[in-house]
């Protein structure tokens, strides 16, 4: 399939794949449309790529070795145990991933996005109308223009879905991650080459080390738990939100911040406590599906298309899969009809597949945890397993020890 005029709304990781996917699979011309500016590139939150689905994403070209990365070989999962500096020690798994972070993979994906293509940054897409050739979209400032194929990558709040399935939103998992990048990583335990859980009642918390982008590394964090239920601690979270940096208000910073104290190894603890307010923040857990990834001349990818709960690391790895998807049935397809049904039979049952896997891992890590204290490595090899059973590789990392969160 050559030719024809693609606007892609979103100009984020999966915004750029699929911007290369249109451009390597013959798109006459390219047109990104990302809302934001290049305050893009200082996200910092960490992205663990899994060595083989690193190896499939550089064969297909969209991931390359000078792209700056850190080196995880080994999970280690810990429980409080006392005053004992670092807890004890429940279970360990191979972990054979790359840790990137996020700004930097964006940047290096914005990078090779080709000349021809044109990036538009503060485009704020107001309102998609497809029709028989295409569609039309209408923008913030007024701007309209008519295209013959939209690709939807803007995200968990996408109005290419809204388009595509009126009503077809995220749902609240119930409980949110609590996110946030130090400086702090002197004296890392082992060779710093380890992800580190820290297990408590009701969820758990993820560390390891990524790139800075400037030659150095930052600690980065995750922490899954339901928030207080008290009234006004925090907005509505049933509608699809956020809570970046500085819209942290005090008792839910002072909640989570008691937990850390209460529950987590003093080591660990105090690496969480000493993170600055300014690179902390908190994202609500969604799940979400949709019918079909293409309606029309309208195609959907990443978050846009399905929200798997950050158990499975599924989000940006999910979108780079998406669009390599997309660029091989668009050169197999010599139709938009051959192209737009190729690409949705090669990625909805995938997208459905991680949604139900993320599921049942936060399911066992966060709403329904075992007694961590009672466990040893037999038992945590029977617990993990049992989160597994079923698991399909081609539904984000696959098989036993290469989930990331």
């Amino acid at each position: 399939m050559r030719g024809g005029s693609v606007a892609v709304v979103g100009g984020s990781i999966a915004g750029c794949a699929a911007a290369l996917a249109a451009s390597r699979g013959g798109a006459e011309r390219v047109t990104v449309l990302e809302r934001a500016d290049d305050r893009l590139r200082d996200r910092g939150v960490g992205i663990a790529l899994h060595s083989d689905r690193y190896d499939e994403l550089r064969e297909a070209g969209y991931v390359a070795p000078e792209m700056p990365w850190a080196p995880l070989t080994r999970r280690v999962w810990s429980v409080r145990d006392g005053e004992a500096e670092r807890g004890r020690v429940v279970g360990e798994q191979p972990f054979p991933f790359r840790a990137y972070s996020w700004g930097s993979l964006w940047s290096e994906l914005r990078r090779r996005v080709p000349d021809g293509v044109s990036y538009r940054s503060g485009a704020v897409v107001t309102a998609v109308e497809p029709d028989a050739d295409g569609a039309t979209l209408r923008l913030a400032d007024g701007y309209e223009e008519h295209f013959d194929l939209v690709i939807g990558a803007d995200g968990y709040r996408s109005v290419v879905r809204e388009a595509m399935f009126p009503g077809a939103d995220a749902t609240y998992a119930g409980y949110i991650g609590w996110r946030g990048t130090s400086p702090d990583v002197a004296g890392l335990p082992s060779d710093g080459n380890d992800a580190h859980n820290i297990v408590f009642p009701g969820g758990h918390c993820m560390i390891y080390r990524i790139p800075d982008g400037m030659g150095g590394h930052r600690l980065n964090w995750v922490l899954y738990t339901a928030p207080p239920q008290t009234d006004g601690l925090h907005p509505d979270l049933r509608t699809p939100t956020s809570l970046p940096p500085g819209r942290l208000n005090s008792e839910l910073t002072a909640h989570l911040r008691a937990l850390v104290a209460d529950n987590f190894p003093p080591y660990w603890a105090a690496r969480v406590l000493r993170t600055p307010a300014e690179t902390t923040f908190i994202q609500p857990i969604y799940d979400l599906e949709v019918p079909h990834y293409t309606s029309g001349r309208l195609v959907l990818v990443g978050d846009a298309a399905s929200v798997a709960r950050p158990h499975i690391g599924g989000g940006s790895v999910k979108a780079l899969q998406d669009a390599t998807a997309l660029e091989a049935a668009w050169v197999a397809g010599e139709s938009w009809k051959e192209v737009l049904e190729g690409y949705d039979e090669r990625r909805g049952a995938v997208g459905a597949a991680m949604v139900a896997l993320a599921r049942r891992m936060g399911d066992a890590q966060v709403e329904n945890t075992p007694d961590w204290t009672a466990m040893d490595q037999a038992g945590f090899d029977a617990w993990w397993q049992a989160q597994n059973s079923g698991s399909d590789r081609r539904s984000g990392f696959g098989g036993h020890s290469m989930k990331a969160g």
